[in-house]
């Protein structure tokens, strides 16, 4: 993707079925699922670069002993430091105490992270907060072990405000005003509820509190407790939690917005947010990794019971769709077909653009993301120019030569790889026309590959705000003496802020809202920013349930194209030669190569739940007030 855009994490949870000792046996090493936790937040490096975070459960340890540990970083490669200081500590240990090498029960004892519970964790920074107290596993620690909750997700909630209102009527004092530590507090709150509950229960059966533990940790209702604690959630969320105890969770949102995949044998669970990542690290088929249902949560009692449990009533599958467009890995099978399918489906638009002029252009891609959809386009391509030659050869087979033939047969579709992108470089410089002046040095060509009787069509996973490619690619195309650049996106036009995990929350950021706001003024419709303001301030105190989306009025005066002319003429600048098109993707053929993941709020501003309407309306009035603030 040329425009930087971030997706703030991942999550990978493992609980080990069988004692340590069997792992010690089968694969030579009781750290078998600290080695795995590894490979899964390295695998989903992808997810987040900004910090990673471990944590831990030992299973049945006597009183005194530790239990829980964690550890988190926000450093520049945070994975590998987390490991770094896990590996460091862990040596320390089996150095100091050669006796623990064979002896998996000292090791469990007295070495720290190892256990069979474990819970990874890998963000990007939202809202620009990384420090390190902002880094998950969050922990929310008490004496008694069922009290003790670590928690991670992927997630973004457009009601923060009112939870932290809920907690605060519930008489409690939260520490700070975020989704993570709100949503947290609200599961604790009756986590200890139900522990209370429990212990009375077995007070009144003559227990003392020793006794009372193991039958709090038998009959704790995981299920329960998460559907009373998400009662009022809004938003797109996969989220893990460990209870101290042993019993663990995993719970995704009733729209399925983020996503969850999990793998179970006799001897692990495990669960990741991309499918890929789990056939790799277990090297496990495709079909026997599943996807936790929405509104479900994956359970797995201290005892090893593994169930699934409806916690929120599932609403329509809304699943996020930039999921397949961009952020998750192109190793899935379904994902690396349906990219490839985006490329084919846009084909007719190319084709237009270029006058189907095939043997006078050269078809490329923007590194690295794109590459997948760039072979379902050239694929595409190729099967155009193989109808052109057999209806040539059936037109004139009295008249071909052999000469003739061979020289048709010749003829391919031209692809190079125009695009270079070079290595990241410091924005160190504050002055904005010094940054304009780095940012177009991010990408690099390949010269001699364009003649100027050619078209160059270059192909991107999406455009969400264009400067780079206003400020780098375009110039750096130019400079190639191309007749015409075809910019094509295959993803639509992004036209609506996002609320469910990815940084896109303010819409003067977005290029097509730009274009739509050059539209109405050039038409003498200006008068619908107005109108769309007084609508979404007169909703500004309804409840989240009868807010409507009037930003879509923006838009509705134009056709799709004439946006994208728009974009393009603003993209473009005085000094390019070249003629500029951008062509997007339909948000049809979007659903029809992603049919699995039709959330597309940020193209058609259907928001799956009633915050994202209160959110877009927020983002308007933001800009409209000139207030340089996220809506959520």
């Amino acid at each position: 993707m040329s425009d930087a855009l971030k997706h703030e994490c991942g999550i990978a949870l493992i609980r080990l079925l069988k004692p340590l000792e069997f792992y010690k046996e089968k694969y030579g090493t009781a750290f078998y699922g600290i080695q795995k936790m590894y490979l899964l937040m390295e695998k989903q490096h992808n997810r987040g670069q900004d910090g990673a975070g471990f944590a831990s459960i030992k299973l049945d340890v006597e009183p005194g002993e530790r239990y829980i540990s964690r550890v988190r970083s926000n450093h520049a490669q945070p994975i590998q430091d987390v490991f770094a200081q896990i590996n460091d500590r862990i040596n320390e240990e089996m150095t100091a105490h050669p006796e623990y090498a064979d002896n998996v029960a000292l090791q469990k004892q007295k070495i720290p992270y190892l256990g069979e519970l474990f819970l990874g964790h890998v963000r990007y920074g939202t809202f620009g907060k990384n420090s390190i107290e902002s880094v998950h596993p969050f922990l929310r620690q008490n004496n008694w072990m069922h009290r003790n909750l670590i928690l991670a997700g992927n997630f973004n909630m457009t009601n923060v405000k009112e939870l932290f209102q809920s907690l605060v009527e519930l008489g409690q004092h939260p520490k700070e005003m975020a989704d993570t530590v709100t949503v947290m507090e609200k599961i604790g709150h009756f986590l200890d509820d139900a522990v209370t509950d429990l212990y009375q229960e077995c007070k009144v059966n003559g227990l003392n509190k020793r006794e009372a533990s193991p039958v709090i940790a038998e009959k704790l209702d995981v299920a329960k407790i998460l559907t009373r604690a998400s009662k009022n959630l809004d938003g797109g969320y996969a989220m893990a939690g460990l209870l101290g105890h042993g019993d663990s969770f995993v719970f995704r949102d009733p729209a399925g917005i983020r996503p969850a995949y999990f793998y179970q044998d006799d001897e692990i669970v495990v669960v990741a947010s991309e499918r890929p990542v789990i056939q790799t690290v277990f090297n496990v088929p495709f079909e026997k990794v599943q996807e936790i249902e929405p509104g479900n949560a994956l359970i797995i009692k201290k005892n090893g019971t593994i169930s699934m449990k409806e916690i929120l009533p599932p609403t329509v599958k809304k699943a996020c769709s930039f999921e397949r467009i961009y952020f998750s890995r192109g190793s899935d099978a379904e994902i690396y077909q349906e990219r490839k399918t985006l490329g084919r489906l846009i084909l007719p638009a190319v084709l237009k653009s270029i006058d189907e002029d095939t043997d006078n252009t050269v078809f490329s891609y923007i590194p690295n993301t794109a590459e997948t959809s760039f072979y379902g386009l050239v694929e595409a391509a190729q099967d155009f120019l193989n109808q052109r030659k057999n209806n040539y050869i059936l037109q004139n087979r009295n008249t071909l030569t052999k000469e003739s033939l061979q020289e048709l047969l010749a003829v391919k579709i031209r692809t190079e790889k125009v695009a270079i992108k070079d290595a990241k470089l410091r924005t160190f410089i504050t002055e904005d026309s010094s940054r304009d002046d780095l940012v177009a040095h991010v990408y690099d060509v390949t010269y001699g590959v364009i003649k100027p009787t050619d078209n160059l069509v270059i192909i991107d996973d999406s455009i969400v705000r264009g400067t780079t490619l206003k400020m780098s690619i375009i110039k750096m195309m130019d400079r190639l003496n191309p007749k015409r650049i075809v910019v094509v996106s295959s993803a639509p036009q992004i036209r609506y802020p996002d609320c469910y995990g990815i940084d896109m929350a303010k819409l003067e950021g977005l290029v097509a809202f730009k274009a739509a706001l050059e539209l109405l003024k050039e038409r003498n419709l200006y008068h619908i920013v107005d109108e769309v303001y007084v609508k979404c301030k007169a909703q500004e105190n309804f409840k989240d349930s009868e807010v409507v989306n009037y930003v879509t009025a923006i838009y509705e005066p134009f056709e799709p194209q004439e946006v994208s002319d728009k974009i393009a003429e603003m993209l473009s600048s005085p000094e390019i030669k070249a003629e500029v098109k951008i062509i997007f993707q339909t948000v049809e053929d979007l659903h029809t190569a992603c049919p699995k993941n039709l959330g597309d709020w940020y193209f058609t501003g259907d928001y799956p739940t009633p915050g994202g309407n209160r959110v877009v309306n927020r983002a308007f009035m933001n800009f409209y007030e000139g207030k340089d603030a996220r809506a959520y």
